[in-house]
């Protein structure tokens, strides 16, 4: 496996303390957004060697809340580049250290810009997944893109 499929991940883990909730304990979900779009923007600028811009959170799902102590673990994956933008996949999950439970608790699909010295679009490096998985996310994130331009387009 080459080194280039490793530039296109990141792992990052944040330990959720009383300032991160509200008053029942929960972790606010902007808290957890931020921390979505800091792993993804590594992945993305990783990749592009420039710096890059949150274009769009393209879909934010939470499936199940997080609570004070939770170690909070970001997995950040390149899925498919456009001629300037790439699709970049989150998977974030809670582990409560004390239980030895990990929990899926959010996924997340992000788009980001590179930009030039210029601040206008620049052209990224192109993607070329090695592995099953790493296929599979680019062939869904094609087919999350068609959709979007289609509905775009119906909408106009």
């Amino acid at each position: 496996m080459s080194d280039s499929h490793y530039q296109c991940q990141v792992l990052m883990s944040h330990m959720m303390l009383p300032t991160h909730a509200n008053p029942f304990g929960h972790i606010h979900g902007g808290d957890i957004m931020k921390y979505i779009d800091d792993a993804a923007g590594v992945v993305a600028m990783k990749h592009a060697h420039t710096t890059v811009v949150t274009a769009s959170i393209d879909r934010l799902d939470f499936h199940k809340p997080v609570h004070i102590g939770n170690l909070l673990i970001l997995k950040a994956s390149l899925n498919a580049t456009g001629r300037t933008s790439m699709e970049i996949g989150v998977r974030v999950e809670a582990e409560d250290l004390l239980a030895g439970v990990v929990t899926h608790i959010a996924s997340a699909y992000l788009t980001f810009v590179a930009l030039g010295e210029d601040n206008c679009p620049t052209p990224v490096p192109p993607y070329n997944p090695e592995t099953p998985e790493a296929i599979r996310r680019r062939k869904q994130a094609q087919e999350r893109k068609a959709c979007y331009y289609k509905s775009r387009n119906e909408n106009e």
